[in-house]
């Protein structure tokens, strides 16, 4: 399997992401990749943003009008991917993290930001090659089943329970 190419940028300054958040998400991106056993080289652009930036992304592009904690923009459809012509790479997509977000879901969940950072990024990256669950059902059981599987292969096994108590 080829390592992806992940262009990470970090576009805002409410949080200060820790030490080891790029190799993180690079990691995260390969991860699912080798998991979906991805065929050739992969690009993908990962960018950290304040709550107003994702709020004003998730009005624009999906009439939500509130903060949300990540957003993907895949550039494929059904498998079939523009390449970058200087590399030969399939352009999966754009992922934009709110970092702010990441923060506050961490301590709701009561888990670590890598961890949440890493979950924001898997989830991500499998919307990024099709799948989705905002219907429910058995393909929101599929992605979070693989979501977990990818997680715990990198050591970030939730240790608990997504129930806040509140």
């Amino acid at each position: 399997m080829n390592q992806a190419k992940v262009i990470t940028s970090n576009e805002q300054k409410a949080v200060a992401l820790p030490r080891g958040t790029r190799l993180l998400v690079r990691r995260c991106c390969n991860a699912v990749l080798s998991e979906e056993k991805f065929k050739g080289k992969a690009e993908v652009s990962v960018s950290f943003v304040d709550n107003d930036t994702i709020h004003a992304l998730n009005a624009q592009h999906r009439n939500i009008d509130r903060e949300t904690d990540v957003l993907s923009f895949p550039l494929g459809e059904n498998g079939e991917y523009d390449i970058n012509p200087s590399n030969g790479a399939k352009l999966l997509g754009d992922i934009v993290i709110s970092a702010e977000k990441a923060v506050e879901q961490a301590k709701l969940y009561n888990h670590s930001l890598q961890r949440e950072i890493g979950f924001l990024t898997v989830h991500s990256m499998l919307h990024l090659l099709g799948y989705d669950h905002e219907l429910g059902g058995i393909e929101e059981v599929r992605m979070r089943e693989k979501e977990e599987t990818v997680l715990t292969k990198l050591g970030l096994k939730r240790d608990n329970s997504y129930y806040s108590g509140e």
